[in-house]
């Protein structure tokens, strides 16, 4: 829940109800469930394997005559159709449940603080009113010796102050309205001609038994915004919509790359044919006709028009870029799709072999195990997708190194398995390491036969 800490300040102190929270913490997992599936694939393919390895099960298949590739297909078959529902859930639910979750992000993060006073501290939530209490009674909600500065006049200075000994605080029935009740104070407020301009006009003190203030706290609750707002994320759309809006984009870029070459061509006659120009070059011209200060004058000309052209080509260089990297996210989107559905199939056939090579199961060998692979599945694909971003490499390549790297890793383990090859057994290692420490270590009389 890592985004949960991410976002907690934004969450705490916005008076939010429970089913709020709920539905945000929901839609933020179902966007992480094609993140964390690959991870239970494999992690359940070491310890079920690892099982049956552990507890001689699977050597009893094998006895039978069962290779591993035929113990393995009943659940590949069910790996198989976990796949493809990944896929579908990746495609058509995990773009819908980000967009609500960054939308229900948005309005949380928008809302103002709760209505909650403190003793001795000035509360400024509600627009235009500072307030501060000293004391409060919890059980009859009163508030005791309440200070409040009014700047709805919005000059900045405290023009009218109000203190009372004990009020009460309700909503009003619609929700709309804060009614302070105040009992026993005073009001002050300045006199002036206009709120913006100073006078010498006297302090108006007013006492009460009672004053009822209305504060308007419909901006406090939390507005729903509109999802369309948001619907144009690369992270929010299915296959589909991102080919279109990636073809919409790279019709977009051909189309100002044909109008800054339409632009050096039309403005920069290096660039243009000196056959067919309706003016003569500058080297055709006799030198008889073009005096020093002519010469000078075009020569400062063209030296500027260089200058413009240099920034404007950097200029259209640094949009190209961000343009194709922009294009670059949603192409890569388009392929997280696949690849992460993939992850899965990949993984447990890294997962069931390295289960019956290791002949251990339970919490303990396995996740060691599962948290090594799967760490090096994340980078590598981390480092794929922004190597695509960057277009340091293509972004087809980019989002499956991974698969690239770890798929001879598959293969090399699946060989291994059913070869019954001891890869990971420490007694083997063991033994192997005895056999060359003892070539290094001879007796005496081995040592005088081999000299005679």
């Amino acid at each position: 829940m890592q985004f949960l800490w991410l976002y907690i300040d934004d969450l705490m102190g916005k008076g939010l109800e429970w089913y709020i929270v709920a539905e945000f913490l929901v839609y933020a997992s179902a966007s992480l469930v094609n993140l964390a599936l690959p991870m239970a694939v494999l992690l359940s393919s070491i310890m079920t394997f690892g099982n049956l390895a552990e507890k001689y099960e699977l050597v009893a298949m094998k006895s039978s005559g069962l290779s591993l590739n035929r113990i393995m297909r009943s659940l590949l078959i069910f790996v198989c159709a976990l796949t493809v529902i990944a896929f579908l859930f990746a495609n058509w639910i995990s773009p819908v449940a980000y967009l609500k979750s960054r939308t229900l992000m948005w309005d949380i993060t928008e809302k103002k603080p709760a209505l909650e006073l403190r003793p001795n501290v000035f509360f400024k939530g509600i627009g235009g009113y500072s307030i501060r209490i000293k004391g409060k009674d919890e059980d009859k909600n009163i508030l005791r010796d309440v200070l409040i500065y009014d700047h709805t006049d919005n000059t900045g200075a405290n023009r009218r102050v109000i203190r009372a000994e004990w009020g009460k605080m309700a909503k009003s029935p619609d929700g709309a309205y804060l009614v302070m009740s105040l009992h026993k104070g005073y009001s002050y407020e300045e006199q002036a001609i206009s709120p913006r301009i100073e006078s010498n006009l006297a302090m108006v003190a007013n006492r009460f038994e009672r004053q009822d203030i209305r504060i308007d706290i419909s901006g406090m609750g939390l507005v729903r915004s509109d999802e369309n707002l948001f619907k144009t994320g690369h992270k929010m759309l299915n296959i589909e919509q991102i080919a279109y809006v990636a073809d919409s984009l790279s019709q977009m870029h051909r189309k100002k790359d044909t109008e800054y070459r339409e632009f050096i061509n039309r403005n920069f006659l290096a660039t243009r044919d000196s056959t067919v120009l309706s003016t003569p070059a500058l080297d055709t011209v006799p030198m008889v006709y073009l005096d020093k200060g002519m010469t000078l004058a075009g020569t400062e000309l063209a030296l500027v028009a260089m200058r413009n052209m240099a920034e404007y080509t950097a200029r259209q260089i640094e949009e190209e870029k961000i343009q194709q990297e922009q294009l670059n996210r949603y192409v890569v989107e388009g392929y997280r799709k696949f690849t992460l559905a993939v992850a899965c199939l990949l993984l447990f056939y890294i997962g069931a072999p390295l289960g019956a090579i290791i002949k251990k199961g339970g919490l303990g060998l396995p996740v060691v195990f599962s948290v090594i692979f799967f760490l090096l599945f994340h980078v590598l694909s981390i480092t794929g997708e922004k190597m695509a971003v960057a277009g340091i490499v293509p972004v087809w390549f980019g989002m499956w190194l991974s698969q690239f790297i770890m798929a001879p890793m598959a293969i090399f383990l699946t060989v291994k398995a059913n070869n019954d090859s001891p890869l990971f057994d420490y007694e083997t290692y063991g033994r192997l390491w005895s056999r060359i420490t003892n070539r290094f270590k001879r007796t005496p009389n081995e040592s005088v036969t081999a000299l005679s």
